[in-house]
């Protein structure tokens, strides 16, 4: 039996993956956990095999935050992110915190089962909607890579800003204010040695931020 943790702040998502895995005899849900600390506190007090990871938390600590702590603890655990980014740098970030598994959300029934197998196996599995070879240069390339110095709030903020959307629509989308926005953009130009909007989203842009 494959014991799993499902991680993701929407509750509908989230007992919506449980009673998906409830049609394998093979895999058992032992908990949920609605944000990156609670996750922690779960993976240790449960030690389930495998955690099915959300990626963009917007309370507290992100996905990758969350897995790069468990893993320290729990270095046997294996971890999948599970989001709906699949550009690259969210794809490298999880390379980076030693994710064994990274798919989609809008990936098919089938294809979470398959990964949670592969990973329990000591498989890595990255579904990402990428070419293979892509996929296998980002591996090869792993820790040579400079570090994002964008946070992954940032990155969302970008993404969503390179998409078009106003302040108004990202506070929306990521439960913030538009003054947080703001000040998470202003940060992102002084990061990025970045003068205006444009430079901004030609940035995001060049780096696949959509």
């Amino acid at each position: 039996m494959i014991r799993v943790l499902v991680v993701d702040d929407h509750v509908l998502i989230r007992k919506g993956i449980v009673l998906l895995l409830e049609n394998y005899k093979d895999v058992e849900v032992v908990g949920e956990a609605g944000d990156g600390a609670e996750a922690i506190t779960q993976a240790i007090s449960l030690d389930p095999d495998v955690i099915l990871m959300d990626v963009s938390i917007p309370n507290g600590l992100d996905g990758f935050t969350a897995t790069q702590e468990i893993l320290k603890q729990m270095p046997n655990v294996k971890i999948i992110m599970l989001t709906m980014h699949n550009e690259v740098a969210y794809i490298q970030k999880a390379i980076a915190v030693e994710a064994h598994g990274y798919i989609l959300k809008n990936s098919q029934g089938g294809v979470l089962y398959e990964a949670i197998h592969a990973v329990y196996s000591g498989r890595i599995y990255y579904n990402v909607g990428i070419p293979k070879e892509q996929l296998n240069k980002l591996f090869e390339h792993k820790g040579q890579e400079d570090k994002c110095i964008l946070t992954v709030r940032e990155q969302e903020i970008m993404r969503l800003t390179v998409l078009g959307y106003t302040n108004v629509q990202i506070a929306e989308q990521l439960y913030i204010s538009s003054k947080t926005v703001e000040n998470h953009k202003s940060n992102i130009m002084q990061k990025l040695d970045l003068s205006n909007k444009a430079e901004l989203i030609q940035y995001g842009l060049a780096n696949n931020y959509m």
